[in-house]
């Protein structure tokens, strides 16, 4: 589990393609100062496992689902990746739950300066826009964010200057695409709900039965 509070911006030192998977070479310096083999870090909000690490640098494997489903497709030698440590408990949290596991990717479609804020509006599929509400938690790209607004198949939020600069977030163009991870929360209450709906009706009680036992 991770916050949404990214540490670092990292840089993408190289790239190792396979037939359908990819190992990534990392540049980085803080999350590096308590690595091991097998922690998870989140890049552009994806979690990946560190196989190897030293020399100011790690590397993780990326398998083809996690490819085809986030913009980790897109990377290149020099590519600007958000990076965040797993949450320890006890950590404050600063942001919200966020598990890393990508939802589906959207399309920065407008980009606008309100006094100090950036107002980023994103065209996000439909998985991602059910769980969408007003002033809810969001991650773009592994950093969180509220929720300005929203409609059919767009929301937006807003940076604040220190986002901007901390995050990849606030180099991007439109037409280009981030990571999208809903909130969790929103995601088990719908499969509760499910649940519930599911359930055979057992409920017997009729005219006939509450005749039967004296009710009638």
């Amino acid at each position: 589990m991770f916050t949404g509070i990214v540490e670092e911006i990292g840089t993408l030192k190289g790239i190792t393609k396979g037939p359908d998977s990819a190992k990534l070479h990392i540049l980085a310096a803080k999350v590096l100062a308590d690595v091991k083999v097998g922690d998870s870090i989140a890049v552009n909000g994806v979690c990946l496992t560190v196989t190897t690490f030293g020399d100011g640098a790690f590397t993780a494997d990326v398998m083809a689902e996690t490819l085809a489903k986030t913009n980790l497709r897109e990377l290149r030698p020099g590519s600007k990746v958000n990076l965040e440590r797993a949450l320890r408990l006890g950590d404050r949290l600063g942001g919200h739950l966020v598990s890393g596991h990508v939802d589906g990717v959207g399309t920065i479609v407008a980009l606008e300066r309100q006094d100090i804020a950036t107002l980023v509006t994103i065209e996000a599929p439909p998985q991602v826009m059910k769980y969408i509400i007003k002033k809810g938690s969001v991650a773009i790209d592994g950093t969180s964010l509220t929720v300005v607004d929203f409609d059919q198949n767009k929301f937006q939020v807003s940076l604040i200057p220190h986002t901007a600069h901390a995050t990849v977030l606030g180099g991007k163009k439109i037409g280009e695409t981030v990571n999208l991870e809903a909130d969790i929360l929103g995601k088990y209450i719908e499969r509760l709900m499910q649940g519930r709906q599911e359930q055979p009706v057992t409920n017997k009680i009729s005219l006939e039965f509450l005749a039967s036992n004296g009710f009638l």
